[in-house]
């Protein structure tokens, strides 16, 4: 059995294993630490904070385009149905913009079924 070294900050503690293990437990559920065609993190600050408003785009846009592939439909099938413009869209998904709140929930509609 390995010994897994630990690591204490802030009053949490962390188990720290190699990278190769950490990638399998990531494949293990399906999930690769640099996923195809998702927008990259911003990069993060001195104090190793990512920007808010920029980390949150990229959170949205992976979430639109995760849950869009999942239901099978492309860019363009999804803002007609949502009925916005496949370039706003396209942007949302690059995290380049904000949504306003009317947009979302018409992305949400289809995507959830709707």
């Amino acid at each position: 059995m390995k010994t897994i070294a630990t690591l204490d900050l802030n009053g949490e503690k962390y188990a720290v294993l190699p990278m190769k293990d950490y990638r399998r437990l990531l494949a293990a559920g399906g999930i690769t630490d640099e996923e195809e065609g998702l927008p990259p993190m911003p990069p993060r600050r001195a104090n190793g904070d990512y920007p808010a408003i920029a980390a949150a785009r990229v959170s949205i846009a992976r979430d639109i385009i995760r849950s869009r592939r999942a239901v099978g439909l492309s860019q363009a099938e999804l803002a007609r149905r949502s009925g916005i413009r496949v370039e706003t869209l396209n942007r949302i998904e690059k995290a380049k913009v904000t949504a306003d709140i009317a947009t979302m929930e018409k992305i949400d509609k289809v995507l959830a079924g709707g």
